[in-house]
């Protein structure tokens, strides 16, 4: 039997599943406890309760922002039922025991995503509430607390179990769920009022976690703190993995820059296919030719309803995630055949405006690379200027080496990644490699694009290219040395253009 509970304050802004608690609480002689709405509420189902200021002996005032914040309520919350001192002074001001706090807090969060008014904002931040939960918390030894209607079916079951009690158990595990919802809570309200960022400070609060199959090895456990489920319906297969996870955050970040029917293939959060063409089984088609060898394993990822045909050709494959913004019933069905492969519905979403990563003793933040460069952000710098084709082609590459870790070149034509040297130490390195791979499947490479993530120190990459069969390279630009890669470009019929915009990714 767990401590027995003989009084209940409650005082939410939710009141859905309440209803059980007030009556099972009502039925084993707890006295209760309220304010406004909530003793409204629990008056309606027939249950007596006292109003809080016939406790404290002052109204409600200014509005309802003053309701609890009195020593008749906190002097029974906070009150150590082992000190003889504190339970004399509750005795001489006749402030009862509160053994049970119910409270939750008003909706800031919800009530600053719908656009309201900053003085509606304002008044959704709750200052009672969370006086009373950290209270209750505090005195956990003997006082249980619930912060969240979430809580209300365990608080249920935990009651039932112990004759109407809490154990020392149960009570220091619910105030750890208390002091998460107001961390969490004040989290949102500094990042309100730091907007701006004047105030240096690193606080983010995730709410709600998914278990990962592993992390990076399998000797390493992993766990994904976020809503995947606002962003991804599973439909099939087993449990995602850490590397699975790095893979979709890349095939996402990429398919969604690709506005025709498109599809692309990583691996190890690297493109080693992608296409777009007039259908989706097209750019399927081609995105794999572009490496059959590394698609084995890989993340696929488009941005058209997958229907039957093309999913009885991906279903040839051996893939570990597919992800599609829709599935036809057929085409789900195809792919549902391997049943470990993982199947992802890809809801409207949007990625935040910063990435931050744990690195040395702290966490390093940066603003999302957003930059996408279109026709009008290119400036031709030699004399002879690519077609309209090469500048489609041109974009599409850019858009690929992007999402390419550095240092990183990409081979491009008719919107098909020919190849790609990704993660290389040198860029003529990653150029060299990318020729490579280009020749081993079969590809020319004349009239083929070339994109750099970032400059050219030296012509020898526009030199390489050119001998390859490149015809027009596309690069950020600012290096000493730009001009010499001009020059080797009007020397030899290459059209160049430069973007201003490098796209570095470690």
């Amino acid at each position: 039997m767990g401590k027995k509970i003989r009084s209940a304050l409650l005082s939410v802004f939710y009141k859905d599943g309440l209803d059980e608690i007030v009556q099972y609480l009502d039925n084993n002689g707890v006295k209760i406890y309220s304010t406004g709405g909530t003793l409204s509420f629990i008056e309606g189902l027939g249950v007596q309760a006292h109003s809080v200021e016939s406790l404290t002996g002052y109204p409600s005032i200014l509005g309802g922002r003053v309701k609890t914040l009195h020593p008749k309520v906190f002097g029974g919350i906070l009150a150590r039922r082992n000190n003889p001192d504190d339970c004399k002074q509750l005795e001489q001001y006749e402030i009862p025991e509160v053994d049970l706090v119910v409270a939750d807090l008003y909706p800031f969060e919800e009530t600053l995503s719908g656009g309201a008014s900053e003085a509606e904002v304002i008044e959704k931040i709750d200052v009672g509430g969370m006086s009373l939960i950290r209270a209750a918390a505090k005195n956990y030894s003997d006082v249980a607390v619930v912060a969240s209607r979430r809580q209300y079916a365990e608080l249920l079951s935990m009651l039932k179990e112990n004759g109407c009690g809490t154990t020392q158990a149960n009570r220091k595990y619910l105030a750890a769920q208390a002091f998460n919802v107001t961390s969490h809570y004040d989290s949102a309200i500094f990042s309100y009022f730091n907007l701006s960022e004047r105030i240096p400070s690193f606080k983010q609060s995730v709410q709600g976690s998914m278990p990962l199959r592993y992390g990076e090895n399998p000797h390493q456990k992993a766990a994904f703190y976020g809503s995947f489920g606002d962003m991804f319906e599973q439909l099939h297969g087993k449990e995602i993995s850490y590397n699975n996870l790095l893979d979709i955050d890349s095939a996402v970040s990429l398919i969604r820059e690709l506005a025709e029917p498109s599809f692309v293939i990583l691996k190890h959060s690297n493109a080693c296919g992608a296409a777009s063409r007039p259908t989706l089984a097209e750019a399927w088609a081609a995105a794999l030719a572009g490496d059959p060898v590394s698609a084995f394993g890989g993340v696929l990822a488009c941005n058209r309803e997958l229907d039957r045909a093309t999913a009885e050709e991906v279903n040839k494959l051996f893939c570990e995630v597919v992800i599609a913004p829709a599935y036809n019933a057929e085409g789900l069905a195809t792919l549902k055949q391997k049943k470990n492969r993982i199947i992802l519905a890809a809801k409207t979403f949007e990625l935040p405006a910063s990435q931050s990563r744990a690195l040395l003793n702290g966490v390093a933040v940066q603003e999302r690379d957003l930059s996408v460069e279109a026709e009008e952000d290119m400036t031709a710098v030699t004399a002879v200027k690519p077609s309209a084709e090469q500048v489609q082609d041109l974009i599409f590459a850019n858009k690929l080496v992007k999402h390419s870790k550095s240092n990183a070149i990409v081979l491009a034509k008719n919107r098909q990644l020919i190849a790609g040297g990704v993660g290389q130490t040198s860029r003529v390195d990653a150029l060299r490699h990318a020729v490579e791979k280009a020749a081993s499947f079969g590809f020319s490479l004349q009239g083929a694009v070339m994109a750099s993530d970032a400059f050219f120190p030296f012509p020898d990459c526009v030199e390489i290219a050119h001998k390859a069969g490149v015809a027009a390279v596309i690069q950020p630009g600012g290096s000493v040395n730009d001009q010499k890669s001009i020059d080797y470009c009007n020397a030899n019929g290459v059209a160049m253009v430069i973007t201003g915009v490098r796209h570095f990714k470690h």
